[in-house]
């Protein structure tokens, strides 16, 4: 990451002693793990004996950890099969599998989920429709396989060495067309073919334009600049909803109903928020630097901070509209006012929901899983770390009970799970075998089968949806009413704020990594990625982000021991990968692999007392807040 001097000038004096301020002595490192990860920049690797589509001849393999999307690099694995031939030179060969985050941020591919987990993916009218089990993890992403779908939209994809090479002809943008609806501005850029469409720095669309179609632009509020790559769309009013639609290809951007005129402005032109500039140095401190660990260099950012000795309050950023769905972190900063924000923990990219646990103002937003990591805080108190599990069930009046395994959770297990308005206004099945009741005041108001499951039931306030999957009976009061009873593993369950992540690295000066322990596969303790952590010195709280400069990025093993060696006594990792990111006074200035991925939620900090900064408004809820990933 560049100096803040790079940011803004004033900041500059304030840093510097903190810039160029020797790193702490460090522990020796730990053994080396097991090789299961290529260094990057290491060639792409052909393997024989694996199986393309059909299955039935020998085949070789291709994978990497760099594209180039018209030239623009970004790190991120893909995977590459075919057939007993020699390796293709485009998209001729077997099945091509690229991460979905690339599909949706980086090339523009519209995707809905349906009830049964097939992903609906379309890209300028051109459809795929991808099962469960035609989703394979890559890395730490999910991934999909669109040789086809390339193919079918004109992008040719070539290999050098560790990298792949996605191009797509920059086609001439036409005409710029708008229509304002109720609460809505719809604007329709008609192009002569279909376009690149990344969301970074604003949005890049992979087209050529003219000065008149930029200046009718700015009239409807998106200013924008035409570069090598593209037109860039940045500084003016932010896009609630890009996709495509194709015969003939268009970008449809919907804007707020409010979008006018907007200046334009080169991103990195963007003031830093002065309130942040105002607190850095004594009561806040930022600090980029590059250690080295495994003969790798990473770049490691942190935020450091007392909270007890600043005007600023840790809460989760979440949603407005329940914990269904994605957002950029900037946008998430800025919706809670946060004036430093950092990505949070786990969730399903394909459904778009929370994997672990998030409690805002007391209450479960999402509940904890698998015995994994937490941090737990209260206001202007330095935060606590630890494993944390819920234990919920209900019982009626003869004595029985069922046991409820998850809390508003897209983690989806046999047994009961429990859902509120938190949620969101309405719950739609996860699996293909449900059935629920309602509550309230502990009655049963209402039963729902599979069929009302799956079109989506509502989740009303002061309601309980208990839902029984795979087979399991829901309960059946044998008179008066049920009584939920909820009982969490330590104190943290107990805490105003929790935000859940995993595997934990630190607890009081010791390290503590197991992955077993909390669900984590062998794999994906053994990859490097781009790191996100929360912790503390036992003094000051940090958010910390690692990147990798010469390779993928630190394995967990490695963030501990290079967080142990800088003095932090507690450590929690978060989601990583893609989702990694800094937002710094209402800059961008940390994204995992290059783009601002869309994450759940995050964790900010916030004016103490603000409106907005003490987290939004839960869908039902009335005062409460939410957040969280």
């Amino acid at each position: 990451m560049a100096s803040l001097t790079a940011l803004a000038g004033t900041l500059a004096s304030t840093l510097a002693t903190t810039l160029l301020a020797a790193a702490p002595a460090m522990p020796p490192p730990p053994p080396a793990p097991e090789p299961t990860r290529a260094p990057g920049g290491s060639p792409a690797r052909t393997t024989p004996g694996l199986q393309p589509r059909g299955g039935a001849t020998p085949a070789w393999q291709l994978e990497g950890g760099e594209l180039r999307l018209n030239g623009l690099p970004q790190r991120a694995r893909w995977l590459w099969l075919g057939s007993a031939a020699a390796a293709p030179a485009g998209v001729g060969g077997e099945q091509l599998w690229l991460p979905l985050e690339v599909l949706q941020d980086q090339l523009g591919v519209s995707s809905r989920t349906l009830p049964d987990g097939t992903l609906d993916l379309e890209w300028f009218g051109r459809g795929l429709r991808v099962p469960p089990a035609g989703q394979r993890p890559l890395a730490d992403e999910v991934a999909v396989e669109v040789a086809g779908l390339l193919r079918a939209v004109g992008v040719a994809v070539a290999v050098q060495g560790d990298r792949l090479e996605l191009s797509l002809p920059p086609p001439r943008l036409q005409q710029v067309r708008s229509a304002d609806q109720p609460g809505l501005r719809r604007v329709v850029l008609d192009l002569e073919g279909p376009a690149l469409v990344r969301s970074d720095a604003g949005l890049l669309l992979g087209l050529q334009s003219d000065a008149d179609q930029r200046q009718r632009l700015r009239q409807l509020g998106l200013p924008g600049r035409q570069e090598a790559a593209g037109l860039r769309l940045a500084g003016g009013t932010v896009p609630r909803r890009v996709f495509t639609l194709g015969s003939p290809a268009r970008v449809v951007l919907e804007l707020p109903a409010a979008a006018g005129t907007a200046a334009a402005g080169r991103e990195e032109q963007t003031p830093i928020d002065p309130r942040l500039l105002a607190l850095l140095g004594r009561q806040l401190e930022w600090r980029s630097e590059v250690l080295s660990v495994a003969g790798e260099r990473v770049r490691l950012s942190s935020v450091r901070l007392d909270p007890a000795g600043v005007p600023l309050a840790l809460r989760p950023l979440s949603r407005p509209d329940g914990m269904q769905g994605l957002s950029g972190l900037g946008g998430l900063a800025r919706q809670h006012d946060a004036l430093v924000a950092i990505n949070g923990g786990y969730f399903n990219r394909v459904r778009r929901l929370p994997l672990g646990a998030l409690r805002s103002e007391g209450r479960w937003l999402s509940g904890p899983i698998l015995n994994r990591g937490v941090v737990a805080w209260e206001p202007r108190s330095l935060p606590r770390f630890g494993r944390l599990r819920l234990e919920e069930w209900l019982s009626d009046d003869t004595g029985r009970s069922w046991p409820v395994g998850t809390v508003n959770s897209g983690y989806v297990e046999r047994g009961l799970g429990r859902y509120t308005a938190d949620w969101g206004r309405v719950y739609t099945a996860l699996s293909g075998n449900e059935q629920a009741l309602a509550l309230r005041d502990g009655l049963v108001v209402a039963r729902y089968g599979q069929g009302e499951l799956a079109a989506g039931v509502p989740l009303r306030p002061g309601e309980q949806l208990v839902v029984a999957r795979a087979g399991a009976a829901l309960p059946e009061p044998g008179g008066g009413r049920l009584r939920l009873e909820s009982r969490p593993s330590s104190p943290l369950g107990e805490a105003s704020f929790v935000v859940g992540g995993g595997p934990l690295l630190l607890q009081e000066g010791r390290t503590v990594l197991d992955g077993a322990r909390e669900g984590f596969g062998p794999a994906f303790m053994g990859q490097g990625a781009p790191r996100t952590v929360i912790g503390s010195d036992g003094r000051r709280l940090w958010l910390v982000t690692l990147e990798g400069i010469d390779g993928q990025g630190p394995t967990l093993a490695e963030t501990a021991w290079l967080l142990q060696g800088l003095g932090l006594r507690d450590a929690l990792n978060l989601d990583g990968g893609s989702s990694t990111g800094l937002v710094l006074g209402g800059r961008h200035t940390v994204k995992g692999r290059g783009v601002a991925a869309a994450v759940h939620h995050g964790i900010g900090l916030v004016p103490a007392g603000g409106g907005a900064a003490a987290g939004g408004t839960a869908p039902g809820a009335g005062t409460d807040t939410g957040g969280g990933s």
